[in-house]
């Protein structure tokens, strides 16, 4: 007989009420579905009546369900409630090898009575159907039981000590106002970060570069320093510090000893208010200069200095906060419709060259302003960092794209590929030569992040 687990639910229901009751209630559903399906099919078009002979086919099938629920219960109505057998109906679903042999395989082994077939039959069912609900197996519940009587039955014997008067005296009694120390530490919002690399590499430099330079071997020193403040709420601070300084020598050159190949000193701060979840109303500040004086080979003149030039681009707009792919990408964008550009010149004679009128130190103007900062680590060992940096005052633009691969082959040793092109219409254009700059290197060293 198959009887499903809904049927054993059914039959604890119909033990609680009158059976008369229960099964008036059925006849009466029968006859009631009976007549709604007459009253349907006598109203609707004779084009949809082929649905309607589909519902009462249904509807038969339902009845005969019900029949055959009505005499399960009949069948296990018959026996005693109070049978123990009925435990593992209720107990926590344990796997019997009797009930798949008794139902599958045709054995009589655990099956006396019909009752015991119409459990292992619900039992079966529940095997098939649910495998996952199956807690427990009999092997397991003997393995447990066989522990069990292996533990020594020897009594434990402690000594106890009877205390006549446990409770303390009012001389021991404790004091109701003993002082308590309270330490609050307040929360620190501020992360500090860094990168540091010491790389050696080759270098090679396009004929206009800005800030020359010649084809070599040389090494470089990079330190970037984060300092961030973010309270979790509204507002967040951040500042990084660049500075990068490269070093080569050159046998063509026989007037300087050392010349320098990368000379970078830079300050980026942002001021946030959050906006929603990811963007920020932000004002922005982006201060660079270098360290040392810039030379070309066999060549005297100084081409670049500290503070020559000196560009300060303060910004108010919107920065979008990025953080994806569990944060393998990560970075800002940052969009200000309102940007002013401060141009300083130490040295008047490189005015002209950097776009100044002749014989003034300072230029300003204004215009807008977008700016990106992304990094992309996909895995441990590869690492990809760019900076994107456009300003335009819709007469001249300038445009500078970094790009820093980093490949790790260890935690201290990696090697780099710099890739910096660049775009600048406010300078003085060099003879035979466009707008476009282009600046590479490849290198190979020491680096620590922390």
């Amino acid at each position: 007989m198959e009887i499903s687990t809904f049927s054993i639910f059914y039959y604890i229901f119909a033990t609680n009420f009158p059976r008369n009751v229960l099964f008036n209630f059925l006849r009466i559903m029968k006859k009631t579905l009976f007549v709604v399906a007459i009253t349907i099919f006598s109203i609707l078009p004779i084009n949809a009546q082929s649905l309607v002979h589909h519902y009462i086919d249904s509807l038969a099938v339902c009845k005969a369900r019900i029949d055959s629920l009505q005499r399960s219960l009949d069948s296990l109505r018959s026996f005693n409630a109070a049978d123990s057998r009925y435990y593992r109906l209720f107990a926590p679903l344990t796997f019997y090898p009797e009930v798949s042999g008794s139902v599958m395989g045709g054995s009589n082994i655990g099956v006396n009575t019909e009752l015991d077939g119409t459990i292992n039959g619900i039992l079966m069912q529940n095997y098939l159907v649910h495998p996952d609900l199956v807690e427990t197996t009999v092997t397991r519940l003997h393995n447990a039981a066989s522990v069990a009587e292996q533990a020594p039955t020897k009594p434990v014997q402690r000594k106890v000590e009877v205390v006549k008067d446990a409770a303390p005296s009012k001389e021991e009694a404790l004091p109701t106002d003993t002082p308590v120390m309270l330490e609050i530490f307040k929360p620190n919002f501020w992360k500090f970060s860094g990168d540091y690399n010491l790389q050696f590499m080759q270098n090679h430099f396009s004929a206009n570069w800005y800030k020359s330079g010649e084809d070599n071997l040389s090494a470089v020193g990079n330190v970037i320093l984060r300092m961030n403040y973010n309270n979790q709420q509204k507002i967040k601070f951040e500042n990084m510090l660049e500075m990068k300084v490269g070093i080569q020598t050159s046998n063509s050159d026989t007037v300087h000893t050392l010349k320098t190949t990368s000379d970078l000193l830079r300050y980026t701060g942002k001021l946030g208010l959050q906006a929603t979840k990811k963007w920020y109303y932000t004002f922005q500040v982006i201060a660079s200069t270098q360290f040392v004086r810039g030379y070309k080979s066999n060549d005297t003149y100084v081409y670049s200095d500290f503070f020559s030039p000196l560009e300060v681009n303060s910004s108010i707009g919107m920065d979008y906060t990025i953080d994806a792919y569990q944060r393998k990408l990560t970075g800002s964008l940052h969009i200000a419709p309102i940007a002013h550009n401060f141009k300083h010149v130490s040295r008047l004679a490189l005015s002209t060259r950097y776009g100044l009128p002749e014989g003034r130190n300072n230029k300003d103007d204004w215009g807008s302003q977008f700016n990106a900062n992304i990094t992309w680590k996909p895995t441990d060992k590869f690492k990809w960092s760019t900076r994107f940096y456009a300003y335009t005052t819709y007469s001249r633009a300038v445009i500078e794209w970094e790009n820093t691969f980093s490949f790790a082959f260890s935690r201290y040793i990696s090697a780099q590929v710099f890739l910096y092109p660049r775009f600048d219409d406010g300078v003085q254009k060099m003879e035979n030569h466009s707008y476009w700059q282009f600046k590479e290197y490849l290198s190979l060293g020491f680096s620590y992040s922390m």
